[in-house]
């Protein structure tokens, strides 16, 4: 049985990786910092089949220990600050976390057993300002975030202990990969939420960034399968993963908003104050290598994570009026009509 240890385990990505790798039979531990409250709601049905130890990217001898007990035969870096806008305003903490904290592990990994395989979680924010459409494997990077920037020193310290120490090192430049488990702070998932508000009465309003800006987007549990993948191969290779479909952020909105018949002009406000000091305007893979070295392909449509985002918070939005409704004693609601 090959056993895994996955860093950001309570993450979306995390716990998506952490049901494919049960399913094909790993033994599955995720790494998790200390803390005085810990957050395992993606998790809580996993928990009876995974294992947890302690350990902290900005601490290499936690990481050393937990190598060491754990023994893993794959590595899977998604521990991360992964949260574009607040890298503007945390650039130093971001670099810890997303640069250095890289390092850190690679280095554990090689000082206590160098034949693990490791993956990394690298990121099309990378490319930033772009040069060429679509980006693949070659194409220049250019970060317009301090987010970018950390992840790319993340990416090519993996390049370095790859070249230098043969380690089998990879990194996935995963594209925008969204679910149901997405932190409502992300524009996909704030737009879902708040279109299952809205529609529930819960508010009436929802403000929003640039809504023109371009993006490749997919379903996460798709993407977690080509993270395995990638340390399956005979060579250690960097892949880009994406569907090769680019769409605004507005074709999201109108997706959304039109599932629950809603007009979306009539409650989206545009606020320059949400943009962000640099931001990038179109992103689109080219996962050619991907398909065919990996035989890996995506099996959700956009229009079919939309639905499923929106179905997702839908339930949430009812369960927890139906919830306070009988703590107030009052009638229940009724349910949040989809349009089929």
């Amino acid at each position: 049985m090959k056993k895994a240890l996955i860093t950001g385990i309570n993450g979306q990505d995390g716990s998506y990786l952490a049901e494919h790798l049960l399913d094909e039979g790993y033994r599955v531990s995720g790494l998790v910092r200390r803390a005085s409250a810990r957050s395992f709601q993606r998790l809580t049905h996993l928990l009876e089949r995974i294992d947890l130890v302690n350990g902290d990217l900005l601490d290499q001898t936690s990481l050393i220990v937990a190598l060491r007990e754990v023994e893993p035969d794959e590595v899977y870096n998604l521990a991360a600050q992964s949260f574009v806008p607040a890298s503007f305003s945390q650039p130093v903490l971001t670099g810890e976390f997303n640069g250095l904290g890289v390092t850190r592990l690679l280095d554990a990994i090689r000082m206590v057993n160098p034949k693990i395989r490791f993956y990394q979680a690298s990121s099309s924010e990378m490319y930033g300002n772009v040069e060429t459409s679509p980006q693949d494997e070659e194409t220049k990077f250019q970060p317009r975030s301090p987010y970018g920037v950390a992840k790319l020193y993340g990416h090519w310290i993996t390049v370095n202990f790859r070249e230098s120490y043969g380690m089998y090192a990879v990194s996935g430049i995963l594209f925008n990969h969204e679910s149901p488990r997405r932190g409502a702070e992300f524009v996909t998932r704030k737009v879902s939420l708040g279109a299952a508000r809205i529609a529930a009465g819960l508010q009436k309003e929802l403000r929003l960034g640039r809504i023109d800006a371009l993006r490749d987007w997919g379903f996460t549990g798709d993407y977690v399968r080509a993270m395995r993948l990638m340390l399956q191969q005979p060579q250690p290779q960097d892949y880009v993963i994406g569907t090769g479909e680019a769409h605004s952020v507005q074709e999201f909105v109108e997706l959304a908003f039109d599932m629950l018949g809603l007009d979306w002009r009539k409650h989206v406000v545009v606020d320059p104050a949400l943009s962000r000091p640099a931001d990038v305007d179109r992103l689109i893979a080219n996962p050619v290598r991907a398909r065919v070295e990996l035989g890996w392909k995506p099996t959700v449509t956009f229009s079919g994570l939309v639905r499923m985002m929106v179905e997702a918070d839908v339930e949430m939005v009812s369960r927890d009026m139906k919830r306070d409704a009988a703590d107030r004693r009052v009638t229940p609601i009724e349910p949040i009509p989809i349009v089929r």
